[in-house]
């Protein structure tokens, strides 16, 4: 049984081969959203009144580095609400994002469990969709016997 985790002061987890959590990201429209899910129930995360993120979504011509901001955001974002390590995610976004995605998120050092296009998430909300499969696909932490 595991009481506490002890972390280091810039919130990552005292054994960095401990996976984090994975989230979702849907960048499909003008703001992104982040969502996590747990026992497949996912809800959408907000920031906190007065540490309120802009998450505006670069164009597809922007540079890697604004789209690293964009992850780096995302999982600050996630990392507050959920008050721990963030390091999987899986992205909705657009066909022509996907190179700008995959660069942004591997320079915001987070693991891209799967990039999925807009219409292969139907009946929910999109963002609700990719932290349900971020949860599943998530690598598991074994406990030791």
């Amino acid at each position: 049984m595991k009481l506490f985790q002890i972390e280091e002061p810039d919130g990552s987890p005292a054994d960095p081969d401990i996976p984090g959590a994975a989230v979702g990201i849907d960048v499909t429209g003008p703001q992104a959203e982040v969502a996590v899910a747990v026992g497949g129930n996912a809800v959408v995360l907000n920031d906190r009144d007065g540490f309120e993120l802009d998450l505006p979504v670069p164009s597809s011509k922007a540079a890697i580095t604004e789209w690293q901001s964009l992850f780096e955001g995302a999982r600050l974002r996630a990392e507050r609400a959920l008050a721990r390590p963030v390091t999987h995610a899986v992205v909705v976004a657009d066909r022509d994002l996907a190179e700008r995605v995959q660069g942004g998120a591997a320079e915001a050092r987070l693991i891209l469990l799967r990039v999925l296009r807009p219409d292969e998430i139907t009946g929910v909300h999109r963002v609700l969709g990719a932290a349900v499969l971020a949860e599943d696909l998530a690598p598991r932490i074994v406990a030791p016997e």
